[in-house]
């Protein structure tokens, strides 16, 4: 299952020894052949109480979920599969929604950075290019209380291997890089970083998240957790990481919702 030569496996040593130090967010890196779930390793080990900063990578997920109970599959190791233990105890929990836009925010950055492509975030938790998708978040809350982070990211997905048509890999995109453990790095850096910055001031992160939205700006159609729809333009984040939309009934604030990029009438 794993001979493709063009996908070499991922190196849980390296990436220990360049993330692993004394002082750094990130404490113990695993490396899994395969698993059902990446999420639910981190879940587990952190329910028997393990310290904040482990991170699981998989080189095939076979249960992997996204968000609104969405599967996320992907041949192996064509992907970078992986989740994180967070413990943000010492930040109001009304502030722990922010996690889901600072987690997509490093790994827009990490892609522009190291792969050199255009990467923006689109509200809540995705990473387009353009409006193809490349990366989608999925964050948990546990008992402890914690957070699991959980990411896939498109690496060398190929044309052929697309689950959808919007779908879209850094190979795909002629990424400068498509090295999976350097892209891991430098993911696993910028979330530490951005983490530190959500630590100290919540709503540190708003600038840098305007400036990479592809969702603000744009007419969107959204679909509500109760399955109504509302369409309207997305003005704005409010302090809190909720989305402020424009609509023809008045201004909405929206918390939670699937979001639809709606094209510009020319």
């Amino acid at each position: 299952m794993f001979d493709d030569l063009e996908r070499p496996p991922l190196d849980a040593r390296y990436l220990s020894g360049r993330l692993v130090r004394p002082g750094s967010l990130w404490t113990q890196i695993d490396v899994l052949a395969d698993t059902p779930s990446t999420n639910a390793d981190v879940a587990k080990a952190a329910a028997e109480g393990a310290a904040e900063g482990l991170v699981v990578l998989t080189e095939y997920q076979s249960a992997g979920r996204g968000r609104l109970g969405r599967t996320w599959t992907t041949p192996p190791r064509s992907a970078l599969l992986m989740s994180a233990l967070l413990r943000p105890t010492a930040v109001d929990p009304a502030h722990w929604p922010w996690l889901g836009l600072l987690v997509p925010l490093a790994v827009a950055a990490a892609v522009r950075r190291v792969a050199e492509i255009p990467a923006q975030v689109k509200w809540p938790n995705d990473v387009l290019v353009e409006d193809r998708k490349l990366a989608g978040i999925l964050l948990e809350r546990i008992e402890g209380p914690a957070v699991v982070v959980g990411m896939g990211i498109n690496v060398t997905l190929r044309e052929s291997e697309k689950p959808h048509p919007a779908a879209t890999s850094l190979a795909l995109e002629n990424a400068a890089t498509t090295d999976r453990v350097t892209v891991a790095a430098a993911v696993l850096r910028e979330l530490e970083a951005r983490y530190r910055d959500w630590l100290d001031d919540p709503r540190a992160l708003l600038p840098e998240y305007r400036e990479l939205s592809a969702t603000l700006g744009r007419p969107v159609r959204v679909e509500l957790p109760d399955g109504t729809f509302l369409e309207g333009t997305a003005r704005d984040l409010a302090d809190d990481g909720r989305l402020i939309v424009d609509t023809p009934d008045g201004e909405r604030t929206l918390a939670a919702g699937d979001v639809t990029h709606l094209r510009t009438s020319s």
